[in-house]
């Protein structure tokens, strides 16, 4: 224990710093967030695979599910079913993809746990992330 934290903490506390999620979260960086509450933070990809991808995030910074506790993925998970039940909806989409990916190897890019909520049409390129910025909707 270091003073009043534990080395996981400072180290957690670190990576907050340099984590694009965390400053969209704490209103340092611009996001199109569509909803929050106290476990999850929903906001549109910045660069999204298709238009309204959206991304449910944890409130609380962890790099992936392996360091994510039971309870605020199942937080995620529960505002993930509302999230694409609206972003089919809305997107008039045959279906959603419901990606979460983690470790750079599983092409993992943003290292604080997140789902990836996809509208899907038929004949469409399956992609999970793009390299273009795109307009939130």
């Amino acid at each position: 224990m270091l003073g009043k934290w534990t080395m996981t903490e400072i180290m957690r506390m670190e990576e907050q710093a340099d984590c694009i999620f965390c400053r969209i979260i704490a209103g340092d960086l611009p996001g199109h967030i569509v909803e929050e509450d106290d476990a999850s933070v929903t906001f549109m990809d910045a660069f999204p695979a298709a238009p309204g991808h959206t991304l449910v995030v944890t409130r609380q910074h962890y790099a992936d599910l392996l360091q994510a506790p039971p309870t605020a993925i199942a937080a995620v998970a529960a505002k993930t079913v509302s999230v694409a039940r609206a972003v089919k909806s809305v997107m008039q989409a045959e279906g959603i993809g419901v990606f979460q990916l983690n470790g750079a190897a599983a092409g993992q890019t943003v290292f604080h746990y997140h789902v990836h909520i996809s509208p899907r049409n038929r004949g469409e390129e399956l992609k999970i992330h793009s390299r273009e910025a795109g307009e939130p909707r």
